[in-house]
């Protein structure tokens, strides 16, 4: 049996990050790392989850969940996050810290945030990827 351990940090000498969904750091020992490609704010047909970035940010946030549940992992397993916003929703990061703190709401990952001047499609506003550490998991050869 491997033992996964899994650490929030939020040291009281660097800002609170909870308020926006995140931790500043997360020490983890044990489990299999496992590296996601950035998820976009599309359904599981590809279909574009809607035009705000609110939807889009669950859509991604969903197909960040859904390929974890296909390795009998969830998002409690997730240690970092890479945001990366379309320059067009810079403005709107508010609905992202709200999904964040929705869906992270206890032990939250370390995240970096990025503007960009945009994604692969005109109309995605949003990206995601995610690290997360999955206990026990065997690679078959």
């Amino acid at each position: 049996m491997h033992i996964l351990r899994r650490k929030p940090l939020n040291p009281s000498n660097l800002p609170d990050t909870l308020t926006e969904g995140h931790s500043q750091a997360v020490i983890v020992q044990g489990g299999t790392r496992l590296l996601m490609s950035s998820q976009v704010g599309v359904d599981i047909q590809g279909d574009l989850a809607g035009p705000e970035l609110a939807e889009q940010t669950e859509a991604a946030l969903d197909n960040v969940e859904r390929l974890l549940k296909g390795l009998d992992g969830d998002l409690s397993r997730v240690v970092m996050l890479r945001i990366y916003l379309a320059e067009y929703a810079r403005y709107d990061q508010q609905v992202v810290m709200e999904a964040l703190k929705h869906r992270f709401p206890i032990a939250p990952p370390a995240t970096t945030w990025l503007i960009v001047y945009g994604l692969a499609e005109p109309e995605w506003l949003v990206a995601i990827e995610a690290e997360a550490v999955l206990p026990g998991f065997v690679l078959n050869s």
